[in-house]
């Protein structure tokens, strides 16, 4: 019988940091936009220490990404 091969940990936090940024990359959007484009009162130097951190909800990816106008995503190469 042969042997599981052990899948590898992810950090899914750092695979939603990634998209998340390469999405505002892609469409050319700035913390300071995304600040402005979500007006929840956050400013462009909270969101990047948010984002690097990458410890954000799912909805505040969703909503992030909505305010983008991403409505398709590339998770992986």
């Amino acid at each position: 019988m042969a042997a599981k091969k052990k899948q590898p940990e992810v950090d899914y936090s750092e695979v939603a940091k990634n998209v998340l940024k390469a999405e505002l990359r892609r469409r050319g959007v700035t913390y300071a936009d995304l600040a402005a484009k979500l007006g929840n009162g956050e400013n462009d130097k909270n969101l990047n220490n948010k984002i690097a951190r990458g410890g954000f909800s799912a909805a505040f990816l969703m909503q992030c990404l909505d305010v983008i106008g991403a409505k398709a995503i590339q998770i992986a190469d």
